[in-house]
């Protein structure tokens, strides 16, 4: 490779000293403004990258103290629930807890006064941003742990039946409900091949379950840390059949019906709207609920936050079991071109 040739080499020959050292300083002059113009075109692009990335971080934390404000409140709904319904235990899709939060702007739940919304100036950039959110009974689904026995150890053709009846009427595979039952019960055990056992439905992929079979069930199965009975007055019709053998696909919608007149106090209450006695027991079926979840959102621009929590109520007594959220999404930055 040759070596670059000097300045004064530039310039064509023929001319006199002095216009080739004119030439060769214009020439200075240019690269070294083209060389400043570079570095602080490169200052201030990372300048901005910076500015950016500190402001949705930012951005991220607020709305994670915001969307555990959100869950205190579900806790505090659930706790006053608790307390209406201390001497009488009765959850239906009726009460509070049950109406879902639409998405409304953030504004509107700070502190009013003479009807204009307050703030200070350090959240003034939160007056954009959009809160909606709402609490699920999760004993209103089958729950999966029943499917092993009270030991947790084993399954028996009576713990599967409900699931297969609920399968059957999805247009699933029964097997799926063996493959389920026999993950669970691997991940059970102490064995350094067991699979992790899974906190949520969506994690039942560790079993080897296809994602397409776990968005089918979703709505319709819970995973919770206990074996549990089904709500009579929040279950869907498709769990109500699934649940109990000796109801029919009529008699379940019947329940759903009545119960929206009025909801069930008992078992027994129920079993009378359709006639007939000793129809639940409850080690399958209850009225009241022990598990909610509780999801919240949070939209501020282009980014949106999402969390939600299982949360367990014993009397008055709501307790956060664990909790998740989806990632807030930091600005994409262009990865620098190389250098020839």
């Amino acid at each position: 490779m040759s070596p670059p040739k000097p300045l004064h080499a530039l310039v064509p020959k023929g001319t006199t000293p002095s216009l080739r050292q004119r030439g060769a300083a214009l020439l200075a002059a240019m690269l070294t403004v083209t060389l400043v113009a570079t570095l602080a075109a490169a200052a201030l692009w990372q300048q901005w990258r910076d500015v950016e990335i500190e402001s949705a971080e930012r951005n991220r934390m607020q709305a994670g103290w915001l969307l555990l404000g959100a869950l205190d409140w579900s806790r505090v709904v659930l706790q006053e629930d608790g307390r209406a319904n201390r001497t009488n235990q009765v959850d239906h899709l009726g009460e509070p807890w049950a109406v879902p939060l639409q998405e409304a702007r953030l504004s509107t739940f700070l502190a009013a006064r003479n009807n204009v919304s307050q703030a200070d100036d350090s959240g003034a950039d939160m007056l954009d941003a959009f809160l909606s959110g709402e609490i699920v009974d999760l004993q209103s689904r089958l729950n999966l742990r029943n499917l092993l026995d009270t030991a947790g150890k084993s399954y028996t053709e009576e713990t599967l039946r409900p699931f297969v009846r609920l399968f059957s009427r999805l247009g699933l595979p029964s097997s799926a409900v063996l493959q389920i039952a026999n993950g669970l019960q691997q991940a059970q055990g102490k064995s350094p091949d067991a699979p992790l056992m899974p906190r949520t439905v969506a994690q039942l992929a560790w079993l080897g379950i296809s994602p397409q079979l776990i968005a089918r069930i979703e709505p319709y199965v819970s995973l919770l840390p206990e074996r549990t009975p089904v709500n009579l007055n929040t279950a869907s019709a498709e769990v109500l059949w699934a649940s109990s053998e000796d109801l029919d696909w009529s008699a379940a919608n019947q329940l759903v019906q009545q119960r929206n007149t009025a909801p069930f106090k008992s078992l027994d209450a129920a079993a009378r709207a359709l006639g007939r006695t000793g129809l639940f027991n409850s080690n399958q079926h209850a009225v009241f609920t022990r598990y909610f979840e509780a999801r919240g959102r949070l939209r501020l621009g282009e980014n949106v936050l999402s969390q939600r929590s299982v949360l367990l109520r014993n009397d008055m007594r709501v307790t956060t079991l664990w909790q998740e959220h989806a990632d807030w999404g930091m600005p994409a930055v262009q990865a620098p071109i190389p250098v020839q």
